[in-house]
């Protein structure tokens, strides 16, 4: 079965005018005080109590809208909500955290050196909770030496962690409390000198081998391999070095995103390069931009001479942001310090019984998606899902503004999807096309067009931490190599809120939205203009 909001007329949006009745069941009725008004009036819960059968004649409608990629689910807009979002779209963002001190709160009745030694004897829920939400960077420093054991030097500073040998014969930081050391570390406020001592420096997590860098002024960026990860075929993941601390989005430059990107530009070209058999230029550093677009053009075309169907494919994301409650719930990422995450997916994998099966890769959700639209319709799905979102027009019916893209340049579109199943989730295409097709891969994507899914890509981070949001995953979904069936390259971003962290209706691919998308993107536009 297809299903999905696109269709050649633009796109369909049902609408729910709820209308029914309740019959009463319940076998008696539990009056009870509940307090007083401002008055001294009693309130009680007698509303709570109808005698008779509930008839709800007309409830708010509630806009269902299929997502456009159909394996998506649906989006449930309540209009009540939404109402109030279209008339001060303003009002959708975060405010940011006030400022928290314990210390500084203890001090106002005991003398600093009291307060510093009762930080550690909290409980420690609290302690977690302190660690990640604390804005006193004395505190922090506190917190991190009661949980691990520095080398100093003579001025009280740390110069390293000390270590100690397992049984193993490996040495390992004498760290206390792994999980407390991690928040710790992960705090922004936390003095960056100890940010590089207990996270950053290239090899204090572990033996990764930093296989490629990039280094450009004051960006500098590391590539480290993941071996024993989930993902096959060799992990990367491209962080900011030790001494390019990034640990917020408004921190971070152009030239750190092109930095971010050339690494994995860099190691797909040269992987497929190595799996072709063609000559890389250069060992022993980094390819130039023009040194890289050569080897682009180089493997692409011995793909072409290759028989066409379903291929390899990239595998990219990004975790921005750490959170930690002092119920032990890690709430998103592995690391506040910017990095990026990236592979190769094969197409096809043995199975246990030694036959061949598909590979999964979540481009292949897409490229069904494009499948079942052609099938159905006999036309293209991203020709149609464009001009859909170029005629957009408003649910509810309201002289207000119908526009769901924030950005676009020649290459790429930033927009808001009409289904969102992140509250604020942005999704940027490529729109350009290659030798007279779409450009499906990074793979197909030259220089400039590399450069316009950069610039895109750092604009829909801007904007939503502009916005409030301190969580962001951003997901690719490319298409196959080899595979010509007109899917475009698409990237989704798909923020955490702290009232929407998702619960059994998400489960289910219903996703609960209080707002239309059209002034979501209202609001995204006026970060991008500075009109606040």
């Amino acid at each position: 079965m297809f299903d999905s909001s696109v269709t050649p007329q633009g796109f369909v949006v049902g609408v729910h005018r709820p209308a029914y009745t309740v019959r009463n069941l319940r076998a008696r009725d539990w009056h009870l005080f509940l307090g007083e008004d401002q008055e001294g009036n009693p309130v009680d819960n007698l509303r709570n109590f109808p005698p008779d059968d509930v008839e709800e004649h007309q409830a708010r409608p509630i806009y269902e809208i299929r997502n456009p990629l159909g394996f998506r689910g649906a989006t449930y807009i309540d209009s009540g909500w939404a109402a109030a979002r279209a008339d001060d779209p303003a009002s959708i963002r975060i405010k940011p955290p006030p400022p928290c001190s314990l210390r500084e709160l203890l001090g106002r009745e005991l003398d600093p050196d009291q307060a510093a030694r009762l930080l550690p004897l909290l409980d420690r829920p609290l302690l977690c909770d302190l660690a990640q939400n604390s804005t006193d960077p004395e505190e922090l420093v506190l917190l991190a030496r009661s949980c691990c054991s520095f080398v100093d030097d003579p001025d009280g500073n740390p110069r390293g962690l000390r270590y100690h040998r397992v049984d193993s014969g490996d040495l390992r930081p004498e760290i206390r409390d792994f999980e407390l050391f991690e928040t710790i570390a992960n705090n922004p406020h936390l003095p960056d000198l100890y940010k590089e001592v207990m996270v950053l420096r290239p090899g204090v997590q572990g033996g990764s081998e930093i296989m490629a860098e990039y280094r450009q002024g004051a960006t500098h960026v590391f590539e480290y391999l993941r071996r024993n990860s989930y993902i096959p075929w060799g992990h990367f993941a491209a962080n900011m070095a030790h001494d390019a601390i990034r640990y917020r989005i408004a921190d971070l430059s152009a030239t750190d995103m092109t930095g971010l990107r050339h690494l994995y530009y860099q190691r797909t070209f040269v992987t497929l390069a190595g799996q072709l058999g063609i000559r890389i230029p250069v060992s022993g550093r980094g390819l130039s931009p023009d040194e890289l677009e050569e080897v682009r053009l180089a493997v692409l075309a011995a793909l072409g001479k290759q028989e066409k169907g379903r291929g390899r494919a990239t595998l990219w994301g990004w975790n921005f942001g750490y959170d930690y409650s002092g119920s032990g719930c890690r709430l998103h990422a592995s690391h506040q310090m910017i990095h990026q995450q990236y592979a190769m997916v094969p197409d096809q994998v043995t199975g246990l019984d030694g036959t061949l099966i598909p590979a999964y890769g979540a481009g292949d959700l897409v490229a069904g998606v494009v499948a079942a639209y052609f099938d159905r319709y006999g036309r293209d799905f991203f020709t149609d899902y464009l001009a859909a979102i170029r005629a957009n027009t408003r649910m509810d019916g309201r002289d207000l503004e119908a526009d769901l893209v924030i950005w676009e340049d020649g290459a790429v579109m930033l927009f808001v999807p009409k289904a969102q199943v992140s509250q604020w989730e942005l999704q940027l295409m490529v729109t350009a096309d290659a030798d007279g097709r779409p450009v499906g891969s990074v793979l197909e994507a030259d220089t400039g067009v590399r450069a316009s899914i950069d610039q895109g890509i750092l604009t829909a981070q801007r904007v939503l931490a502009g916005l409030g949001a301190r969580m962001v995953t951003s997901i690719e979904y490319p298409r196959r190599f080899g595979l010509d069936n007109g899917q475009r390259l698409l990237y989704s971003f798909l923020p955490k809120l702290p009232w929407s962290m998702g619960a059994f209706s998400e489960a289910q691919l219903r996703f609960i939205c209080g707002h239309f998308p059209e002034d979501f993107a209202r609001a995204c536009r006026a970060q991008v203009t500075g009109d606040r």
